[in-house]
């Protein structure tokens, strides 16, 4: 009986965030935040960048052994 219950109210509309100030940084703070990123995305390549993915040269096998042994 969904005639019976009351409509729900309407949302407030939603309120921007304000933007951060932003803060200035020494030549110091700057190069040691670089290299802290760079850090980071060394980090992050870890193992995939030793995956071989391409340069295949034969190809796959297919074939399933049947019972026979063929």
């Amino acid at each position: 009986m969904g005639f019976l219950m009351p409509k729900m109210p309407s949302l407030p509309p939603v309120q921007p965030l304000p933007e951060p100030p932003k803060a200035e940084l020494s030549p110091e703070e700057e190069k040691r935040l670089q290299e802290e990123q760079a850090a980071i995305a060394r980090r992050r390549k870890g193992r995939a960048s030793t995956i071989l993915t391409s340069g295949l040269t034969e190809e796959a096998t297919v074939e399933k052994k049947t019972l026979l042994g063929e």
